[in-house]
Formats: C-alpha cells, sequence, structure tokens
C-alpha cells in the first residue's frame, strides 16, 4: 500500500501551481465577465500567484527532469513563504476595505496621484472600497484565506517530511 501513497511533497508545487492559475482565472474572470476592474492592492495580490506557479514549475522542473531530492521540499518552503505574503497582503487589503487601518494614499480617500497622461473616462478604482461581497467578505478576505490555507499545507507537508525523514 505504502508504493501507491500519494507524495504530497512531490505533487505540492503542481498543485500549488493549479491554486495559482485558478485564482489568477477566477480574477481575471470577475475582471472580464462580472465588469469589476482591480484596484492597485488586487493586482499585487495577483503577482503573488504569479511567483508561486514561477516557483512551481521551477521546483517541479528541478525535482523531476533534474532529479534533485533537495527540490521538493525547498520549493515547499518557498511556496509557503510566497502563499504566506500572499495571505497577508490580502488580510491588509481586506482591513483597508474595513477601514481598520489606511490604505495607500494613492488608492484611497478622495485624494489621488496623476501621473502622466490624464484621461478623464478612467475609472479610479479606489483600494478602501469592497467591489464585491459574499457573507461579508470581499475577494481580498477569501483570497487572504485561500492563501494562508496553501501557506498552511506548505508548512504541513515541511513537518510532515521531516517526520519520516
Amino acid at each position: 500500500m505504502s508504493a501507491y501513497r500519494f507524495d504530497m511533497l512531490r505533487h505540492w508545487p503542481l498543485i500549488a501551481a493549479g491554486v495559482s492559475a485558478v485564482m489568477l482565472a477566477i480574477a481575471h474572470g470577475f475582471e472580464t465577465f462580472g465588469g469589476l476592474a482591480p484596484c492597485e492592492l488586487c493586482l499585487h495580490q495577483r503577482e503573488v500567484y504569479w511567483v508561486a506557479i514561477v516557483v512551481a514549475l521551477v521546483g517541479f522542473v528541478a525535482a523531476r527532469l533534474l532529479r534533485r531530492r533537495w527540490a521538493p521540499p525547498l520549493a515547499c518552503w518557498v511556496l509557503a513563504a510566497v502563499f504566506l505574503i500572499g495571505a497577508g497582503l490580502a488580510a491588509y487589503h481586506a482591513g483597508v476595505e474595513w477601514r481598520w487601518w489606511p490604505g495607500p494614499s494613492r488608492c484611497t480617500g478622495s485624494a489621488f496621484k496623476i501621473s502622466g497622461a490624464l484621461d478623464l473616462n478612467a475609472p479610479v478604482v479606489m483600494c478602501d472600497h469592497a467591489a464585491w461581497r459574499l457573507f461579508g467578505l470581499s475577494l481580498a478576505g477569501y483570497n487572504a484565506i485561500i492563501s494562508l490555507g496553501a501557506a498552511l499545507i506548505g508548512f504541513v507537508l515541511i513537518y510532515r517530511s521531516r517526520r519520516v525523514v
């Protein structure tokens, strides 16, 4: 039975890349089909998922094609850190939306900085207004929960792999 055991540590980079791709697809879906333009903090949250995809693919290639035994644990560590950063950024954004703390001056309140050409028809997307909520949570709130869950999975896998060795 242990020969058929699913080695989550070895597969986590691909799963993490898939989760990241799905999260990006959902964000782009809300933007494209739902008409919800992203604010500056939303775009930064997307960057985290792009980084996770790159880390996951590099970890997968190093583990599978180059046969490096250190690659899955290292990829797991880096992915856990990336998702933890993403959870922190998303929680910060959710807190800005709830006005628990101030957000960046570039996208909150009534003041905003104009740089470059001025397009008076371009919508100004404010970071302190949640564009959509479900059960009281905004997209940033759900992103924080999902990113934290992915980080915790990574840390659990690291812990479990150390106990096995």
